[in-house]
């Protein structure tokens, strides 16, 4: 057999396009080409491969050998393709059988003397052959990734001498089991019964995660806004298997640390320094990566200091909060990354963090006040739909304060409400398309008059008073009502509180 065929998949975002390395020996000079649009490190795999086989006691054809890396239209990157490359010309070489091939697909990086490295995206992999009903074989090290599959099998080796083995039906691989997920309560050691006072802000903090809105605190510096934040994720319904799942590609194909493949069922909290680039919040490069936007996909986005981000790098963030995915756009190819986050942000109401103090902290002009709220863009903020004031609290209040109510008993809430919504219109309230809208937040004649007449002397936009709606909406579903009145609209309008920061 002068011809071998064996299955891989490349990594295009979160996908993992099917490609087939097929290897073709003839006769005349020893050589050895490699075509399929490979990029420098896919060429550098026969370096490596001739070395793995030779170490790995197997003979080099001394022949004339073709490869290519169909199809030939897709970009080829880094070294996951050696494993497949080596196989091939053992195969076409009939150095081993070619009878189980068929059934399998492989990915794997070699080392010169024959071991297999760990490669990034892996779990696209296995998703996507399970689909196909192949078995992957896999570095051991990529195991843990393989086990968050509930379907497929999945086989581990740790060299290419195992898998030939394997293959020639000299010995087992490794069968890799289904994990177990970590439950939410082994992650959030922060529970939200450590936040005292601020009432008003807890409420938001309700519902923001009962209808999936964006919220913004507002607040001079030690009031919590931080540590307010930071308790969402423990209070946000716990992820379905299909959204853990798409999150856990975006982490496999950006080369994060490992101890995501533990909390793959935890809800993600990102929350990038003010310094970030464009590029590290939304994603990009030579070879697009996800960035921090895409990292925060099914969890929540914290954005401290809003006002100190460039506003060019927030601008960024404006189509995928209204898309749930950003697309990168290269010379040669473009890139979908999911990036559907629940935005939570936290600004000074001035740069000295103290305006309306009554003991008179604050120096700051007005010119400097609008300087600063300034760096913030309208269409943004209008994306935001709740803007919640985070007050000073004497310490000696707070200490007297009793503990508030723990996450669970908040989440389960959130959860009843959500449950609510998705009996419904089968969406969170924040994701409500026009029509949805217009159909179950419809409001009484006497209520949508004065309603409109609030929103007029407030200076909204159209999207300011439809996020206003949701948020009513939203409200009333935690009461458990089944329509829209007056005092979830009062409550719904308590939550501009920028509107209050502008300076005279």
């Amino acid at each position: 057999m002068s011809l071998a065929r064996i299955y891989t998949r490349a990594m295009a975002g979160i996908d993992a396009p099917p490609v087939v390395v097929e290897v073709h020996l003839s006769g005349g000079l020893p050589s050895l080409s490699l075509v399929g649009l490979p990029e420098t490190a896919v060429k550098e795999s026969k370096d490596r491969v001739r070395s793995a086989l030779l170490n790995s006691d197997f003979e080099f054809p001394a022949k004339r050998i073709t490869i290519n890396l169909s199809p030939a239209d897709l970009p080829k990157e880094g070294g996951r393709y050696d494993l497949a490359i080596a196989l091939g010309i053992l195969a076409a070489s009939e150095q081993i059988p070619a009878t189980l091939l068929e059934q399998h697909e492989f990915i794997g990086e070699l080392t010169l003397g024959g071991e297999l490295q760990r490669v990034p995206g892996v779990l696209p992999c296995a998703l996507h052959s399970a689909k196909a009903g192949r078995t992957l074989v896999l570095p051991v090290q990529n195991a843990g990734e393989a086990a968050l599959c509930h379907q497929g099998e999945f086989r581990a080796a740790s060299k290419l001498r195992e898998v030939t083995a394997y293959l020639q039906g000299l010995q087992a691989l490794t069968v890799i089991e289904r994990a177990e997920p970590a439950t939410p309560a082994q992650w959030h050691s922060a529970d939200l019964s450590d936040v005292r006072g601020q009432p008003q802000a807890r409420r938001a903090l309700e519902i923001a995660a009962a209808g999936d809105h964006n919220l913004l605190f507002i607040g001079p510096p030690g009031t919590g806004k931080t540590m307010l934040a930071s308790r969402l994720p423990g209070i946000l319904p716990p992820m379905s298997e299909e959204e853990a799942l798409v999150s856990a590609s975006v982490y496999s194909i950006s080369n994060q640390s490992s101890d995501w493949q533990q909390r793959w069922r935890v809800r993600p909290f990102r929350a990038p320094h003010h310094t970030a680039s464009g590029v590290a919040l939304v994603g990009g490069g030579s070879s697009p990566k996800p960035g921090e936007i895409s990292l925060a996909h099914g969890g929540v986005l914290f954005l401290d200091e809003l006002p100190e981000f460039s506003r060019k790098v927030l601008d960024v963030l404006r189509e995928p909060l209204e898309n749930g995915r950003i697309v990168i756009s290269r010379a040669n190819r473009s890139m979908t990354f999911p990036a559907r986050f629940q935005l939570i942000a936290a600004m000074n109401p001035c740069p000295c963090g103290y305006f309306g103090d009554p003991s008179g902290r604050c120096h700051c002009t007005s010119e400097q006040i609008r300087r600063y709220q300034g760096q913030t863009s309208g269409p943004l903020l209008d994306r935001i739909d709740l803007h919640v004031e985070v007050p000073a609290l004497p310490p000696a209040l707070l200490q007297q304060a009793p503990p508030g109510e723990s996450s669970a008993t908040v989440q389960a809430r959130v959860m009843a409400a959500r449950q609510r919504q998705w009996q419904r219109q089968g969406c969170a309230n924040a994701a409500l398309d026009p029509q949805q809208r217009g159909q179950f937040c419809a409001l009484q004649q006497a209520d949508e008059d004065w309603f409109l007449n609030a929103i007029e002397k407030l200076q909204l936009s159209a999207r300011g008073y439809h996020r206003l709606l949701k948020i009513a909406r939203t409200v009333a579903d935690l009461n458990g009502d089944e329509w829209i009145a007056r005092p979830h609209l009062l409550e719904a309008l308590s939550y501009r509180s920028l509107d209050r920061y502008r300076p005279g």
